[in-house]
C-alpha cells in the first residue's frame, strides 16, 4: 500500500516537472514571437515624425562695421566694436591706387605649392579647376629657377598664387626681382598664404615689408571690411558671431597706407596681445589685408590662415577677380533649377502627404519672392501613380491638382534603366506609356526635358535612348552626374550629342534614404554645414548653372529639400550679391553653352575605366573591340604601306574598311568624332582572344589634328602609337603630287615653288593648299602635342626612308614595341617589285600583289630651287626634331642625319 502511494506520487511529480518545462518553453516562445511582431512593427510603421526643422530665417549678426572710424573703443558689444586705426580713410588713398591692368598677359595662374600633396595646394587648385580658370602649378622654389614668365613680349600668367608666402618673401634676391619686375611691368597681382606652425614666432616683421604678424591666436566674430576694394561677390554687411576654428590664426598690423584690412575679428583672450598694449584688447584685428600697392607697385592679398574656414574662400573668390581685372572672374548671375526626380515612385511612408504637397506650394512661393521664377521641376514615373497609402494617395492627387504651379519632366513609365533595352521600338513603347499617363492626367509634356533613372544611357551614350527621346518627347535637355564622371564633383561638364544638350548635373547632400534631419549621415550639422559655406554653398559660388537633384522623399518626412534649399537661397543672398534665378530647362541649356561654348564637343572615355560607367552601359557592348594601337601619319610618308604591312600579320588586325575614306577611319580628327563610341567599335571585330589579338587602325590625319591627341586618349589611354617620319620637304612635295592627281585647281594653276613660297594676300585655295603642304612637316610641334596625353613609352617613330629600302627591319623593330610574340618572319612575306618601285606581299608562286595605282606614282623630281627654301624653311624644326628624339632615347630617322650634316655643311 505505501509503495503503491509512492508510485503514485512519483508519477504526480513528473507530470508536474514536465507541465513546468513545457510552461517555461512556451514562455519563452511567446516572448520570441512578441520581439520579432516589435521588431517588425518598428521597421515598418511610419516613425512619429518630429517638427520638420525650419530653415534659417534671417541674416543674424551685427550691424556694418566702419574700418576707419576709431581706434579699439569700448564700443557697445560685438556689433558695435571699432576698428583699429589701421590705415588712413579709404577714399584718399584710392586715387594713388592703379587700376588693374593686366592685359598684356595670358589668363593663367601660376600656382606655387609646397609639394604636389599638400592640402591648401589642392585646395587652391579645386577653386580655379571649379571655376574653369586655367593655371599652372610648380613647386615653390627656394633657390632654384624661377619657370619662364614671359614670351614674345606678352606674360605667361595674370596672377601669382604662394600657397606660402614666406616662400615668397624669402626667394633669393635674383629670382625675387625678376619676379616682382615681372609683376610690376606686366601689373601683375600675388595672393598669399601664412599658416602659423609649431616653429612660427608669435610675432615677426615680415621680411621687406612694413607689415607685422602676430600668430597663434584664437579669434571671434568675424567681420568683412565693407571699404575693401576687392570686394565684390562678398556681401560687406555681414557678422559671422563666435569663435573661429583653431587657435593658428595670424593677424597682420601696418601703419603704412598700402595695406587695407579685408577680414577682421576679435581675440578670444584678453592676454592674447596684451604685450602690444591695452588698446589692442578689444579691437578688431585684419586676418586678411590687400596690399594696395603703395609701397612698391605691386598689390597683393595676403591671408593669415588656409582656406579651410568658409570665409576665406570666398574672399579668395574675390581676390582672384579684382587682382585680375576681373578677367578671371565670373559674373553676379548664378542660374539653379531644383529636380524633384522620383514623383510617384516610392516606399510607403516615404512618400508625400497633402500637407508635404501644401508645404511644397508655400515654399516655392515664398522662394520666388527671392530668385526670380523659380520653380520647382517634378520628374515623374505614372507606373507608380497611386501606390502608396490612402494618404500619400491623396497627395499625388494634391499633385495633379497643382500640376501647373509646377514644372515637369518623364523618367521611364517603369523606372527602368534605358540601358537595358537594346531595341529602340521597346525603349520607345515603354516612353509612349510614360506620355499616356501625362495626357490622362493634364500633365505639361513639352517641357524638351527628361532624365533618365539612374543617368542611364546619356553618359556613356546609349544611342537608343536619344533616338527614343527624340521621337516620343521631342526631347532637348537632359542632365547627368555622370559626364566625364561622378567625382569630383567640380570636373562635371556639359556636352552635346545627336541634337540633345547635356547639362552637369549636381547633388545636394539629399538622396532617397536622407529623410529625417535628426539622421542626416554624419549627423544634421553635416547637412546645415554644407548650406553655410560648405560644399553646396560652394557649388552655387562657383558654378553659373547649377541643376540640383533631389527626390520625391526629401519633400515628406522631414522636408529636408524645403528646409535645405529655403536656408541655401537665404545664405547666400545674406553673404554674397549673387542674383539667383531660375530658367526652364531649355533656355537653361541655352544660358549655358553660350557661357560654355567650348564644351559643346564631348570626349569620349572608355566606359571599362570607370565601374559605375560600366555597369549603365549595355552589357551588349565591350571595349575588346577598341584598338590597341594607332597608325597616326602624318599623310604622304608610308603610312598605307604600313597598315598592309601590318595586316599581313597573323596577330594584328585591322579596322574594317570605311565606304567614304577606305582603310582609314578618321575618329579622332573630325566629324566622325560625333557619331560616338559605338559608331567607332563597328569598324572593329570582336577579337578571338583579347590578350593575344592585336586591332589596329590608321588615320594619317591624326598626326597634325591638334584635338586628335586629346581625343584618342580620353578613349584609348593605353594605346601605342606609331608616326612615320620621312623628309619633311619631301612630304610636302608628294602632297602637292597627291592633290595634282586629284584635280586641285591650286595645285594645277601653280607650280610647287609657288606654293610653298605664296604670300599671305594670296587667295584662300592657295593659303589652304600651302598650310596642308608645311604644316604637318613641323614634326617636333605635332609630336609635343601627343606626348601631353601619352608617355614617351608609347610612342615609336618609324624612319620612313628605312621602311621604304628594308621594311623586314622596321617590323621586326615594331613587332619588338609592340610585344608582339612571336616575331612573324616579313622577310618571307615581303617582295620587291621593280615596276612599282617598292616592297609588296609575296603570294603562291612568287607573284607580287601590290598597292593600288595611286600608290608609288612617278612625277618629276623637285627642282633645286624649292627644296633649298624647304631646307632652310624646315631648318628650325627639324633641330627641334633632333632635341626631341634625343630626349626620348629614340634612334635619329637617317634622313635628319642626312639633312642635319648638309644643313650645317651649307
Amino acid at each position: 500500500m505505501v509503495s503503491a502511494g509512492l508510485g503514485v506520487w512519483k508519477l504526480l511529480r513528473g507530470i508536474r516537472q514536465l507541465e513546468l518545462h513545457r510552461l517555461i518553453l512556451a514562455l519563452i516562445i511567446f516572448c520570441l514571437l512578441s520581439m520579432a511582431f516589435l521588431a517588425y512593427y518598428v521597421s515598418n510603421s511610419p516613425k512619429i515624425k518630429e517638427a520638420p526643422p525650419l530653415p534659417f530665417s534671417d541674416c543674424g549678426g551685427g550691424g556694418v562695421m566702419s574700418v576707419g572710424d576709431s581706434t579699439g573703443g569700448t564700443g557697445g558689444g560685438p556689433g558695435g566694436q571699432r576698428a583699429p586705426l589701421f590705415l588712413p580713410p579709404r577714399q584718399g588713398r584710392l586715387r594713388q591706387v592703379k587700376a588693374v591692368d593686366n592685359s598684356r598677359t595670358e589668363p593663367v595662374v601660376l600656382v606655387f605649392v609646397e609639394s604636389i600633396y599638400s592640402q591648401l595646394g589642392q585646395e587652391i587648385v579645386a577653386i580655379l579647376e571649379s571655376s574653369r580658370f586655367r593655371y599652372r602649378t610648380e613647386i615653390a622654389p627656394g633657390k632654384g629657377d624661377m619657370p619662364t614668365l614671359t614670351e614674345r613680349n606678352r606674360g605667361r600668367y595674370a596672377l601669382v598664387i604662394y600657397e606660402n608666402v614666406l616662400k615668397y618673401v624669402n626667394l633669393d634676391a635674383w629670382n625675387r626681382d625678376l619676379l616682382d619686375k615681372y609683376c610690376a611691368e606686366y601689373g601683375v597681382g600675388v595672393i598669399g598664404f601664412f599658416k602659423a606652425n609649431e616653429n612660427s614666432l608669435l610675432s615677426a616683421q615680415l621680411k621687406g615689408f612694413p607689415l607685422f604678424l602676430h600668430s597663434h591666436l584664437g579669434l571671434r566674430d568675424y567681420r568683412i571690411n565693407p571699404s575693401a576694394s576687392l570686394l565684390y561677390v562678398t556681401r560687406p554687411n555681414q557678422v559671422e558671431q563666435g569663435p573661429l576654428p583653431g587657435d593658428d590664426w595670424t593677424i597682420f598690423q601696418s601703419n603704412h597706407s598700402t595695406y587695407e584690412p579685408v577680414l577682421l575679428a576679435s581675440t578670444k583672450s584678453s592676454e592674447a596681445l596684451a604685450h602690444l598694449g591695452p588698446s589692442s584688447l578689444r579691437a578688431l584685428h585684419a586676418t586678411v589685408v590687400q596690399d594696395l600697392g603703395l609701397h612698391d607697385g605691386i598689390q597683393r592679398v595676403l591671408f593669415g590662415n588656409n582656406l579651410n574656414y568658409w570665409l576665406h574662400k570666398l574672399v579668395f573668390v574675390d581676390a582672384i577677380a579684382y587682382l585680375t581685372g576681373k578677367r578671371l572672374c565670373l559674373s553676379l548671375e548664378r542660374h539653379i533649377l531644383v529636380d524633384v526626380d522620383d514623383i510617384f515612385v516610392g516606399k510607403e511612408g516615404t512618400r508625400m502627404k497633402m500637407l508635404d504637397v501644401e508645404a511644397l506650394l508655400n515654399t516655392q512661393n515664398k522662394l520666388r519672392t527671392l530668385v526670380p521664377n523659380f520653380t520647382f521641376n517634378l520628374g515623374f514615373s505614372g507606373k507608380f501613380y497611386h501606390t502608396g497609402t490612402d494618404e500619400e494617395d491623396r497627395g499625388d492627387d494634391m499633385l495633379l491638382r497643382h500640376r501647373n504651379d509646377f514644372w515637369w519632366f518623364p523618367h521611364m513609365w517603369s523606372h527602368m534603366q534605358p540601358h537595358l533595352f537594346h531595341n529602340v521600338s521597346v525603349l520607345a513603347e515603354q516612353m509612349r506609356l510614360n506620355m499616356l499617363f501625362a495626357q490622362e492626367h493634364g500633365i505639361p509634356t513639352d517641357m524638351g526635358y527628361a532624365v533618365a533613372p539612374h543617368h542611364s544611357g546619356v553618359y556613356p551614350v546609349h544611342s537608343q535612348l536619344y533616338e527614343a527621346w527624340k521621337s516620343v518627347w521631342g526631347i532637348k535637355v537632359t542632365s547627368t552626374e555622370e559626364y566625364p564622371h561622378l567625382r569630383p564633383a567640380r570636373y562635371r561638364r556639359g556636352f552635346i550629342h545627336s541634337g540633345i544638350q547635356v547639362l552637369p548635373r549636381q547633388t545636394c547632400g539629399l538622396f532617397t534614404h536622407t529623410i529625417f534631419y535628426n539622421e542626416y549621415p554624419g549627423g544634421s550639422k553635416e547637412l546645415d554645414k554644407s548650406i553655410r559655406g560648405g560644399e553646396l554653398f560652394l557649388t552655387v559660388l562657383l558654378n553659373p548653372i547649377s541643376i540640383f537633384m533631389t527626390h520625391l522623399s526629401n519633400y515628406g518626412n522631414d522636408r529636408l529639400g524645403l528646409y535645405t534649399f529655403e536656408s541655401l537661397v537665404k545664405f547666400v543672398q545674406c553673404w554674397t550679391n549673387l542674383r539667383l534665378q531660375t530658367l526652364p530647362p531649355v533656355q537653361l541649356a541655352e544660358k549655358y553653352f553660350q557661357i560654355f561654348p567650348e564644351e559643346r564637343d564631348p570626349i569620349w572615355q572608355n566606359p571599362c575605366h570607370d565601374k559605375r560607367h560600366k555597369d549603365i552601359w549595355s552589357k551588349e557592348k565591350t571595349c575588346d573591340r577598341l584598338p590597341k594601337f594607332l597608325v597616326i601619319g602624318p599623310q604622304k610618308t608610308g603610312t598605307t604601306a604600313l597598315h598592309s604591312f601590318l595586316s599581313l600579320h597573323p596577330a594584328i588586325t585591322s579596322s574594317f574598311p570605311s565606304p567614304v575614306t577606305f582603310e582609314e577611319i578618321q575618329f579622332f580628327s573630325g566629324l566622325n568624332y560625333d557619331n560616338g563610341i559605338d559608331w567607332y567599335m563597328d569598324f572593329f571585330p570582336f577579337p578571338s582572344n583579347v590578350s593575344t589579338d592585336f586591332m589596329f587602325e590608321k588615320s594619317a590625319n591624326y598626326f597634325d589634328t591638334e584635338v586628335a591627341p586629346k581625343r584618342a586618349a580620353a578613349l584609348l589611354p593605353r594605346a601605342k602609337i606609331l608616326a612615320v617620319l620621312i623628309n619633311p620637304a619631301d612630304r610636302a612635295y608628294s602632297w602637292y603630287q597627291h592633290q595634282r592627281a586629284h584635280q586641285d585647281p591650286a595645285a594645277l594653276n601653280n607650280s610647287f615653288h609657288a606654293v610653298v613660297t605664296a604670300g599671305p594676300s594670296v587667295p584662300r585655295d592657295l593659303l589652304a593648299l600651302q598650310r596642308r603642304c608645311l604644316k604637318p612637316g613641323a614634326y617636333a610641334t605635332h609630336l609635343e602635342n601627343w606626348l601631353q596625353h601619352y608617355q614617351p613609352s608609347q610612342l615609336h617613330i618609324v624612319d620612313g626612308t628605312l621602311l621604304r629600302s628594308n621594311p623586314a627591319l622596321v617590323m621586326e623593330g615594331i613587332q619588338r614595341f609592340l610585344g608582339i610574340t612571336p616575331i612573324f618572319n616579313y622577310t618571307q612575306a615581303l617582295t620587291y617589285d621593280d615596276s612599282k618601285g617598292f616592297w609588296c606581299q609575296r603570294m603562291e608562286g612568287g607573284r607580287a600583289k601590290c598597292l593600288g595605282k595611286s600608290k608609288g606614282r612617278k612625277y618629276p623630281e623637285m627642282s633645286p630651287e624649292s627644296r633649298s627654301f624647304l631646307a632652310e624653311h624646315y631648318r628650325e624644326h627639324n633641330m627641334e626634331l633632333l632635341h626631341l628624339l634625343n630626349r626620348l632615347g629614340q634612334p635619329l630617322p637617317s634622313w635628319l642625319r642626312h639633312e642635319l650634316q648638309s644643313t650645317s655643311w651649307s
